[in-house]
Parts: structure tokens; C-alpha cells; sequence
């Protein structure tokens, strides 16, 4: 699978990168032979970049991740974890975290927001220590909505102490927002940023993003390229969820119009939907969820495929309106 340079870091990322969040039971649980079996398909389909979270199932995806990827040269592939939120011992357990954080796991933890300079080390020798790997390449401060200032002033310093160490190779943020981040992009010495569901087929507001991107040699993963179900089948259907919610009906018949495009140039939805995301030149991986071995095969299958050029003509016009 083809790689691509993380800004000036010497970091590549396989243009797919496996999404750890739903082998830590996002919404459902799944059992450990399935979350390796999922883990090792999309090694075998040539993903080389994996991304987790202490957020994912209260720590459990940085452990099934780092268990996983023990069977495999630590050189061969590339890792990003995330800061923001340390785990710690939860005095009120109520059995269940899926009502508080989604995670289908026992909420015997509890996460606790620390964006201050401390809390970014702690948080990184907490992920080593569940990984059992001996680095992280890439760190994120995770979805800091609120906490903008504090992250320009105390979050990416230390970061960037860390990084001038060598104890990590590469920073940046990781949100659903894309505002905040080009805060960080034009005012913090960073990396790349994750953008999560602003650059995909149906929503593409992140564009100015990405050009600032573009301009400063930071580079882009885009996350959720399916918006969290609507664009993964090849008819959209009106119990799919966009942004985890159900669709609205603009949303699902802007949705229709351009799987109706796709299957005019003989494809359908999802081949679009997983590799729209790579046409904008600072993006430099493409981040999808994986849940089973089934998931991460027909991810790889989708993101391999050649598309006419002549359907991305029409893709990169269409307006976002239902017309093109």
C-alpha cells in the first residue's frame, strides 16, 4: 500500500489507517480473537498506520493494539496515541461505560481532562505502559474543544519538548472541528492534525483546513470518511447514522445523488467515500474504523481500487446541493 511523508517528521503513513476505536467495544463489544483478527487482516492488506486513544474502551484499544502489533518489527509501522484525558480510578462505578463514554467495557476507570504540561507526560507513559510498546510516533491532544488557550500555551510546549527529545516524532491535534485546529496549524509549531468527518464526500467544510495545510507543510489524516455509516453503502439507507446520529433527509438525499453518480461510472459509494479524502494533496492518510477481519478487508479493498478520472470530475463538482 502506498505511503505518504508526514510533513518534514521522516514519518510514512499507509494511506489506509486502521481506526482503533471500535476494537476498544465502541458501541458494542467485541472479543479479543476478533479485535486481533481484524488487527491482523489490515497488516496483511498493507496498513502500516494504526491509531488509538486511552479514550478508546478506558485504555482497552491501546492494549488489544499494542498485544497485536508485539508480533511485528516496531519499524515497520507507525503509531499514534492521543493526550488530553488520563484514566484513573473511578470512585462511582455504575457497571457500563457505554452511557458516559460509549465503550461497551465496565467503567471501573474513569477519565479525567488534563491538558496541562504534566498531565501530557503522564498520559503518554500511562499509553507505553498499556501498549507495552517502547514509543509512539505520533501524538495527539485529543478533542480540546474548550480548551484551546491552554493548549497553545501549555499542551504543545510540552509536546514540543518532547518531540525536540526524540521521545516522540510527530504532534498535533485530533478533532471534529475544524476551526479550532487552524488555530493550532497557524499559531503552534505542529506536524499534522486528525480531522474527523470535515473532508469527506458529503461534508467537505474543512477545505480551508486543509489548504492552510497545504500551505505550512502540515499534513492531514482525515478520520471518518464514511461520517459514521452514511456513506458505507452503496444505497444509503434511512437508518444510517451521519456524525453517529440519524441522517437528516438533506443530508440522505445529497447522500443518494452521489452514490447515483458512482453507480453511473460503474462503482459505488464506499470506493469514492474511502479515497475522496486523498484528493486534497496535504491529506496523507485516510483513518477508517475496524471492527472485524471482514471490515478491514473490504477498507483495503475499497481504498485499492482504480476509479475513473472522469467520476472525480463530477465528484469534485458537485456541490454539495444534489447537483452537479
Amino acid at each position: 500500500m502506498k505511503r505518504n511523508s508526514i510533513g518534514e517528521t521522516g514519518l510514512t503513513l499507509s494511506e489506509l489507517g486502521f481506526g482503533a476505536a471500535p476494537v476498544g467495544n465502541l458501541f458494542s463489544e467485541v472479543s479479543d480473537e476478533v479485535a486481533a483478527g481484524a488487527i491482523a487482516q489490515a497488516w496483511r492488506s498493507g496498513v502500516r498506520y494504526f491509531d488509538t486513544a486511552p479514550h478508546y474502551g478506558l485504555g482497552l484499544s491501546e492494549r488489544r493494539l499494542g498485544e497485536a502489533l508485539a508480533a511485528h518489527d516496531r519499524d515497520e509501522f507507525v503509531l499514534s496515541t492521543k493526550v488530553g484525558r488520563l484514566l484513573r480510578h473511578n470512585p462511582r462505578p455504575g457497571g457500563s461505560d457505554l452511557a458516559t463514554g460509549g465503550f461497551a467495557v465496565t467503567d471501573d476507570l474513569t477519565r479525567v481532562l488534563d491538558y496541562s504540561g504534566d498531565g501530557v507526560k503522564r498520559s503518554i507513559g500511562e499509553s507505553l505502559e498499556r501498549l507495552d510498546l517502547d514509543r509512539v510516533d505520533i501524538v495527539y491532544v485529543h478533542d480540546p474543544d474548550d480548551h484551546v488557550d491552554q493548549v497553545i500555551d501549555e499542551t504543545f510546549p510540552a509536546l514540543i519538548e518532547l518531540r525536540d527529545q526524540g521521545v516522540v516524532s510527530a504532534i498535533g491535534a485530533g478533532m471534529n472541528f475544524w476551526q479550532p485546529l487552524l488555530q493550532f496549524v497557524q499559531r503552534c509549531d505542529i506536524d499534522v492534525v486528525m480531522l474527523a468527518g470535515r473532508w469527506t464526500l458529503l461534508d467537505r467544510s474543512g477545505l480551508p483546513l486543509l489548504d492552510a495545510c497545504a500551505q505550512r507543510s502540515v499534513s492531514v489524516v482525515s478520520a471518518a470518511p464514511f461520517n459514521s455509516g452514511i456513506l458505507s453503502h452503496a444505497k444509503p439507507q434511512r437508518d444510517d447514522h451521519y456524525n453517529y446520529e440519524r441522517v437528516p433527509s438533506e443530508l440522505f438525499e445529497r447522500a443518494t445523488a452521489l452514490a447515483a453518480i458512482c453507480e453511473n461510472y460503474g462503482t459505488t459509494l464506499p470506493y469514492a467515500a474511502i479515497q475522496f479524502p486523498l484528493r486534497h494533496a496535504a491529506v496523507g492518510s485516510v483513518v477508517a474504523g475496524m471492527r472485524t477481519e471482514a471490515q478491514a478487508r473490504t477498507d483495503a479493498e475499497w481504498m485499492s481500487a482504480e476509479l475513473p478520472e472522469e467520476l472525480w470530475d463530477e465528484l469534485e463538482r458537485f456541490d454539495g446541493a444534489g447537483r452537479s
